[in-house]
């Protein structure tokens, strides 16, 4: 793993390799007007079956969202999709949510688990990752803090916003994201 920084108010990176492919994360200004303050963003072109959609997403940016896209919908005044639209709303109306036995009531109540496939949603989302998950170190994000995972056209996404601001956040994230992209890796091989 390789850290590098840029000017001030500018980005922070950090690479690594997972399953032998490069990840990419990025500690920067905000992409999506849902991120207050600074955005952690994170990358890798996994190579796995591109066939595959799933997300994870915490529950309150999940409604958000959802909200969001309600309400441009019932716009009269409104005739046309604003492209400004993040990409992440097309992904709540393309794809259902999964649930399913075994993961406790706190990993339903923080985040929804959305998928083009059922067994593609339980394949991608183990044991291990719920965990990680869940056991966010203090002071650790609250549910409120938007969060997601993506996977997507052979693509691996993470994208959060950076709250609490500390190293143990970014550690985490990491180790989440990483775990995803390994999860991926070994159910999605092409």
């Amino acid at each position: 793993m390789s850290f590098s920084s840029g000017p001030l108010g500018h980005t922070v990176s950090m690479q690594g390799k997972v399953g032998g492919r490069s990840w990419r994360m990025e500690l920067g200004r905000p992409t999506r007007d849902y991120i207050a303050g600074e955005e952690l963003r994170a990358r890798a072109e996994l190579g796995v079956q591109d066939d595959v959609g799933a997300m994870i997403i915490n529950r309150p940016l999940k409604d958000a969202l959802e909200r969001r896209a309600y309400s441009m919908i019932t716009d009269t005044l409104q005739t046309t999709a604003d492209p400004r639209l993040p990409e992440e709303m097309r992904w709540l109306a393309m794809y259902d949510e999964i649930g399913w036995e075994g993961p406790p009531e706190k990993f339903w109540a923080r985040y929804a688990v959305l998928s083009d496939q059922r067994e593609h949603a339980l394949a991608w989302v183990d044991d291990p990752l719920i965990d990680l998950l869940l056991a966010w170190p203090d002071p650790a994000p609250t549910p409120q803090v938007p969060f997601m995972i993506v996977l997507l056209r052979s693509k691996c996404y993470l994208r959060m916003q950076y709250l609490p601001a500390e190293t143990s956040t970014l550690e985490h994230a990491t180790a989440v994201y990483t775990r995803a992209c390994e999860n991926a890796l070994e159910v999605f091989r092409r």
